[in-house]
């Protein structure tokens, strides 16, 4: 039998998933303890997949695979636990059978070890940490001598999105881009007063925040990774750096400010968390948990995007006054937006696509129509609120030339944005909340997108009752509230499959669905009280991204194999690893979808996860990585020879500082604990899991 790990850092039920307090307050602000802030009438989609098996694996024969740790691989300061195979069940196979051909590794069992943790037969190393210098004239990483001006030229501090794009010419090198979601000035800097911040504090988190470019060189014969210091294409983009608004609410009265009469010049962008790569060479940046930056909100927009009145955690708003909103109310109407940067350029000026609409925006990725328009989907990653896709209007031009670039980086300006509606195909006196599958044996049902505001050349049309165009680019969660869109679980990174087109998404978790006076579950979102969030599938009228109509069907509902209320796409569960709170999705070549999970409730650490998604395998889910204490797998990027990974705030652990540190993660005791970028690769140079 499988034993799960006991709980780490807090106890069971204090804070969602595995995440520590300390987590909570540095990322998103303690948005789970805030009041709800989607207090709308429209339908709830609730929790209640759970458990027993589909009509799929009731056909499917009990083969299985033994799910076995490996210890070998981890490089820490901890050592992995003694590898325990589970035992492998009786079926109709008489050989072990193979995995879905890029799965083909042993499972890393569930662990606590202070290490990255991988597969026997596979080798990493530390890309890039925060602090190391990626511009010309930073200094080397001193912790006890930090400066603004140093920060703003070494890489920033908590990584997450990460793309990997080609450095033409140069062979064997590749240009990473990453994004810096938050700081977490506890572990920053030694005997940090959090009720009286100083200013080169703040000026220093304010410089590890934002957006990194660094080239780095291939090591021939395996999948190391160096960062090339000095590069021409290098970029730090910090919370103090110029960005513009473009689209439909560029220069409207609702995002001026007194620094900025013209409402088109942003200073800086904040908490950008996952992302995406499009297919005319740029990168996108979601900005997330923005709310928490911004003191004294008032307005009842404020409280919907979670805007508390009081002060905030970083006391921003003491050194400049944008960040307080009696004085600047429209600064926060600048901030929730989809960013996209051009890596190519270093002196181009980063744009927020105010047609993507404005929300907790956790990723945004891109494929195109037949006819070559960008379709974009991004999930607004709190309780209770929504998914969205926008569709150009604009085709994309081939070609590397001036006019071909700067026509396409003006792509996601024009066009529709939709938000999701699901219908389940069960009576609703079917779906309790427990777990049990209603009588036709499967979760699943139809969906629509429904428009929200239609942006041209010449203006924009708002498809939303009672409010204008601008109203809906700029207040979007409003907009999704008087559709009566559904509500979700914490919606975040949303991708389509490459080979197949399905469209996948990630719901982390929400513990407070069905409790108390809290919406209970429905067919589209599974179990009350869902500690464990699961990921849906998405099939799209005629596997067209423009269609706005969808079939939907629950592939993972996530949590212990053991437990009834899970579910691995009709796979047998005695075959899969353990899984907790979907975060960030990636594809490999071969279609299998790869999860990184934050905030596991398992009571091991958060990791890298695939599962193939198709063929006799689908469902086979197998555990990659784990991650060390106190951090978060984020930015997966599956190449065909190598893995990388995020490693977001190691050490954050409940009463951990710079002198009691929860994890000496990666550089061992008498370190600071530095988040970081990890690539995997297999020892022989073969492709990953064939």
């Amino acid at each position: 039998m499988r034993k799960l790990l006991p709980l780490i850092g807090t106890p069971s039920g204090s804070h969602p998933g595995g995440r520590s307090a300390m987590t909570c307050r540095f990322r998103c602000g303690d948005a789970c303890f805030h009041e709800v802030p989607n207090t709308s009438s429209n339908e709830y989609v609730g929790d209640v997949i759970a458990g027993a098996l589909s009509r799929r694996s009731m056909m499917r024969a009990a083969a299985v695979v033994t799910v076995a740790a490996a210890g070998a691989g981890a490089v820490g300061v901890a050592t992995a636990p003694e590898a325990q195979a589970a035992p492998a069940a009786k079926g109709r196979h008489h050989h072990k059978p193979k995995s879905a051909r890029g799965l083909r590794f042993t499972p890393v069992a569930p662990n606590t070890a202070d290490a990255v943790t991988v597969p026997e037969g596979y080798r990493q190393n530390v890309v890039i940490r925060w602090g190391e210098p990626i511009l010309r004239g930073a200094p080397a990483f001193d912790p006890e001598r930090q400066s603004a001006r140093a920060q703003a030229g070494q890489f920033g501090y908590n990584c997450d999105f990460l793309a990997l794009l080609p450095l033409h010419g140069e062979r064997g090198r590749q240009l990473l881009v990453a994004n810096h979601e938050y700081t977490d000035e506890i572990l920053m800097f030694r005997d940090y007063d959090a009720a009286n911040p100083t200013r080169e504090q703040v000026e220093i988190a304010w410089a590890a925040h934002g957006l990194a470019v660094v080239a780095v060189e291939e090591e021939r014969g395996s999948g190391r990774l160096t960062p090339l210091t000095r590069h021409h294409l290098n970029r730090r983009l910090t919370a103090t750096s110029e960005f513009r608004l473009t689209g439909p609410a560029a220069g409207s009265d609702l995002v001026k400010t007194s620094a900025d009469p013209s409402g088109t010049k942003v200073l800086g962008t904040l908490n950008n968390c996952a992302g995406g790569t499009t297919p005319w060479g740029t990168t996108l940046h979601g900005e997330e948990n923005f709310n928490q930056y911004f003191a004294h909100g008032s307005s009842a927009t404020d409280k919907r995007y979670g805007i508390g009145t009081g002060g905030t955690e970083r006391k921003w708003e003491r050194f400049d006054k944008r960040f307080d909103l009696a004085q600047e109310p429209n600064e926060a109407h600048r901030f929730g937006y989809v960013v996209e940067l051009d890596p190519y350029d270093p002196d181009s000026v980063p744009r927020k696509h105010t047609a993507l609409g404005r929300f907790k925006h956790e990723a945004a990725t891109v494929r195109l129509t037949h006819d070559g328009r960008p379709v974009v989907y991004s999930g607004d990653d709190e309780r209770f609120d929504y998914f969205y896709k926008f569709v150009g209007s604009k085709r994309m031009r081939h070609g590397n030339s001036r006019s071909a670039r700067e026509h396409n980086l003006s792509l996601l300006d024009e066009g529709t944005l939709y938000v999701a509606r699901l219908t389940g195909d069960s009576p609703a006196m079917e779906i309790d909340g427990t777990g049990k599958l209603p009588k036709d044996g499967e979760f699943d049902g139809s969906g629509e997108w429904i428009p929200l505001a239609t942006a041209t050349a010449d203006g924009a049309v708002s498809h939303v009752a009672g409010m204008t165009a601008e109203e809906v680019f700029v207040f979007t969660r409003l907009a999704g509230d008087k559709v009566g869109a559904t509500k979700m679980d914490r919606p975040e990174d949303i991708e389509p499959n490459p080979v197949t087109g399905k469209v996948y998404v990630a719901l982390t978790n929400n513990s407070r669905r069905g409790v108390d006076a809290n919406p209970k579950a429905d067919e589209a979102n599974p179990r009350n009280a869902n500690k464990h969030g699961h990921v849906l599938e998405l099939t799209e009228r005629w596997n067209r991204p423009e269609s706005t109509r969808f079939a939907w069907s629950l592939f993972l509902v996530a949590g212990d194999p053991e437990d009834p209320a899970t579910y691995f796409a009709g796979f047998p569960k005695d075959s899969v690893s353990p899984i907790s709170c979907p975060d960030n999705v990636a594809f490999d070549d071969h279609g299998n979808l790869w999860i990184s999970t934050d905030g596991s409730a398992l009571g091991s650490h958060d990791g890298l996860f695939g599962v193939a998604t198709r063929g006799d395998r689908r469902g086979e889910l197998k555990q990659f990585l784990t991650v060390p204490k106190g951090a978060e797998t984020c930015g997966p990027i599956i190449q065909d020879r190598r893995v990388l990974v995020a490693v977001q705030h190691p050490g954050e652990v409940d009463g951990a500082t710079v002198d009691r540190p929860a994890s000496t993660w990666p550089d061992g005791p008498g370190s600071y604990v530095r988040p970081a970028v990890v690539a995997v690769w297999r020892a022989d140079g073969r492709d990953i899991g064939v």
